[in-house]
């Protein structure tokens, strides 16, 4: 088996402390992806279960191994950088063969790993071509081709598609999905992009300033989010959020027109709280109280962004071709049901 156990896991640089006390486990298998934005620690905390950072306090455990203070050679990772890292002196198939030729493997054993590594990755046919030969989302395979052949317990990935542009990005996600169920091992994917964590993962660990905010399935943290920062880190477009005022269980919001909604059972002071509603769960009606500024149409899906009679922006999802000019006047229709709430001070979600 070969699950990771993080148990109060701390990183200081000097005085300051970047890792504050992360405690998580993944299990055998499970595609677990690192989130949240630049500076959080997302990147850090992989390094440290790779053995690239050294763990300040605390205890890193590889398949039941304690490997805290282990070299990264001795703990059963390997890890894929966004960056590739090939030899461009060398083939493909030597580039992902060389770290078993360093160890000593039989001519062989390496060919039969390669290959293997090469039919996954749909790569057999580039086996003899050099690097700069490839496009980038050939290189990031054969990068990932390297890890393969070693045969590592956990896969760890770091940011591995940010150089990519689009199209290839999407490309790369499903190739890794399908690496992830053929081979079924356990992987540790850093990213900052959301909808890739979404896409790809079993279970996403939402991280902010060296804390976790949140772990859980990816629709999970969609639909029942712990606070206001996971709600707005988690889906796209983010999550509308509009100052409300609680008084007596009724809740008023005037950038929906005041519109009001009941108030959460846990909601029993009167006073400020903050409303969330997903884009896709709003729409254009009837009235003149809110203006289009922009609509963004893609085809199968538009957004239109608003600008509310109290100056609030607003994200509405839609899936018709209409698109009102900029400067229309329109209203709003959601159901108070698909609404959530959270402290105004605190940010922590109310139900």
């Amino acid at each position: 088996m070969s699950g990771l156990q993080l148990s109060n896991v701390i990183k200081r640089y000097g005085q300051t402390q970047v890792i504050h006390g992360i405690d998580l486990e993944i299990e055998h298998g499970e595609f677990c992806v690192f989130v949240g934005p630049s500076g959080c620690g997302k990147s850090t905390l992989l390094r440290m279960v790779a053995g690239l950072e050294e763990t300040t306090s605390g205890q890193i455990e590889i398949g039941k191994r304690d490997v805290t203070h282990a070299d990264p050679a001795q703990r059963g990772v390997a890890m894929v950088f966004q960056t590739y890292a090939l030899y461009p002196h060398m083939s493909v198939g030597e580039n992902m063969g060389f770290g078993l030729k360093m160890n000593g493997h039989p001519k062989a054993e390496i060919s039969e790993k390669v290959g293997e590594a090469a039919r996954i990755l749909k790569l057999e046919d580039y086996l003899d071509r050099k690097p700069k030969a490839l496009s980038g989302g050939q290189r990031q395979r054969v990068a990932i081709g390297r890890a393969i052949v070693r045969g590592p317990e956990v896969f760890l990935f770091d940011e591995p598609l940010s150089n990519l542009d689009a199209e290839l990005r999407v490309e790369m996600r499903v190739e890794i999905a399908r690496l992830h169920n053929e081979i079924g091992a356990t992987m540790i994917y850093v990213t900052h992009d959301q909808v890739e964590a979404m896409t790809l993962a079993d279970k996403i660990v939402v991280l902010r300033g060296g804390y976790i905010e949140q772990v859980g399935a990816p629709l999970t943290l969609y639909n029942d989010p712990d606070n206001k920062f996971v709600a707005g880190f988690i889906g796209s477009p983010a999550m509308n959020f509009f100052d409300g005022t609680n008084a007596g269980g009724t809740v008023t919001v005037p950038a929906l027109g005041g519109a009001t909604m009941r108030a959460p059972a846990s909601l029993t002071a009167d006073g400020s709280v903050t409303v969330g509603l997903r884009p896709n769960l709003m729409a254009l009606g009837d009235g003149d109280s809110h203006v289009v500024d922009l609509s963004e149409r893609l085809g199968g899906v538009s957004y239109h962004y608003l600008t509310a009679p109290d100056g609030a922006r607003i994200v509405v999802e839609a899936h018709d071709q209409a698109a009102p000019p900029p400067g229309t006047k329109t209203g709003i229709a959601f159901n108070a049901d698909d609404a959530l709430f959270f402290d105004a001070k605190t940010e922590a979600r109310l139900r």
